[in-house]
C-alpha cells in the first residue's frame, strides 16, 4: 500500500470506532473509485448489507452527466430504497474520503431523497 491509501485506511478505522449501524439506523457507507461511486446501507449488528446503489446501475449510467451529478443520483437512489424498506434515519460513513465533491453529493442526494443523518 502507498502512503495515501495507508492514511485513508487509518482515517477509516478512526471513523469506524465511532460510527456504528443498527437495523433501525443503518450505516450509509460510500466507496469512490476513479470512475464510479457506490453507496450501501449496512447493519453492523448482523454484518449484512440492507441495500445498495451505484453509478453503474442502468438508469444512472445511461445518463451522460458529470461524476458529481451521478453521485447525487446514487444518493437519491439509495434514499428511495431505504424509504421503501421503512428506513428514514441513517449514520453517514464517508470511508476516509474528504467530505467534498462526489462524497458530499451522495450525502446531499440522500438527504433530498428523505433520509435523515
Amino acid at each position: 500500500m502507498n502512503n495515501k491509501s495507508q492514511a485513508r485506511q487509518k482515517i477509516r478505522y478512526r471513523i469506524r470506532k465511532k460510527v456504528n449501524g443498527t437495523a433501525s439506523t443503518p450505516r450509509l457507507t460510500v466507496f469512490r473509485s476513479n470512475s464510479d461511486i457506490y453507496a450501501q446501507l449496512i447493519d453492523d449488528e448482523t454484518g449484512t448489507t440492507i441495500a445498495g446503489a451505484s453509478s453503474r446501475q442502468k438508469d444512472i449510467s445511461a445518463q451522460s452527466a458529470p461524476k458529481t451529478e451521478k453521485g447525487k443520483m446514487v444518493g437519491e437512489a439509495i434514499a428511495r430504497k431505504a424509504v421503501e424498506l421503512g428506513i428514514e434515519k441513517v449514520v453517514f460513513d464517508r470511508s476516509g474520503y474528504i467530505y467534498h465533491g462526489r462524497v458530499k453529493a451522495v450525502a446531499e442526494g440522500a438527504r433530498e431523497g428523505g433520509l435523515k443523518f
